[in-house]
């Protein structure tokens, strides 16, 4: 591949499953979490990337294994950027795999974030190419196999509700934020709202979440679009629906968290 291309989209026989092939050169993700895994595939290039405090770089045949939940970027790490194939499986799919081999009860975590498994890389290759050709059973079957093989690098969090253990304040901000997506509050508001002082919120927000609120509030603006769009929505309506000032801001805020426009993502998960 030369230049800069990207493919996001879902396949029928892998029911909470997402799929992105993509070469990036300038491209940059922000600071942005998913609520699914994200198991990335380099096949060329080096990415770098924050995650967790630090700062890695990803080369050829090495998998990036980025838990739900956590803050991280993306952008070249060489001046030819990278290309990878990355998976965004469901907590509720791995944690269904998991099981299935006996694992202990919890939510499946990756404890290293970059591994080099030859197997575990020959597997997601081989879920992405059965994906592109629309073979419905090798895609599932290779991606039970993967998974079964990325799995053996995992270990297992208790189910405890990450709210029990989140300061009260933070987690009745969140829910503010939530339901004020068209007209968020002032932070000082927002502060006033959940009775703590405004710099208190504001570092404890990002100590729980790993962004500020405006950030965050940003994060579930995108993330309420990706349901419209999968819904049919266009993308200008939902811009309007989800706070966004126009499609191109939705547009700019998307691209930095899903790699993808909306257009091409609600083209790709309309194949599901």
């Amino acid at each position: 591949m030369t230049g800069e291309v990207a493919h996001y989209w879902s396949h029928p026989g892998l029911p909470g499953v997402d799929l992105l092939r993509a070469r990036f050169v300038t491209h940059r993700y922000d600071r942005h979490t998913h609520d699914t895994y994200a198991i990335a595939l380099i096949e060329d290039g080096v990415e770098e990337f924050e995650y967790a405090g630090r700062t890695l770089r990803a080369g050829p045949g090495s998998i990036a294994l980025v838990n739900p939940g956590v803050v991280h970027t993306g952008q070249a790490g060489v001046p030819e950027g990278w290309a990878y194939r990355v998976l965004y499986p469901s907590i509720e799919v791995m944690s269904a795999v998991a099981a299935d081999l006996g694992a202990p009860p919890g939510t499946p975590h990756f404890p290293e974030t970059l591994v080099v498994d030859p197997e575990a890389a020959r597997l997601v290759r081989a879920v992405h190419r059965a994906g592109e050709h629309g073979d419905a059973l090798a895609t599932s079957s290779l991606f039970r196999a993967a998974a079964e093989s990325l799995l053996r690098h995992a270990g297992h969090l208790p189910d405890e509700r990450a709210a029990a253990r989140m300061p009260a304040a933070v987690a009745r901000a969140r829910e503010i934020l939530h339901e004020s997506l068209l007209d968020p509050p002032r932070l000082d508001d927002l502060a006033e709202a959940v009775g703590v002082g405004t710099f208190q919120l504001a570092r404890a927000f990002r100590a729980v979440t790993g962004l500020p609120p405006h950030a965050y509030l940003n994060q579930v603006r995108v993330r309420r679009a990706r349901g419209l769009l999968d819904a049919g929505m266009r993308p200008a309506e939902v811009a309007a629906r989800t706070g966004f000032a126009d499609q191109a801001h939705l547009t700019r805020h998307f691209k930095r968290t899903v790699g993808v426009p909306p257009g091409a993502y609600r083209e790709g998960r309309a194949t599901a």
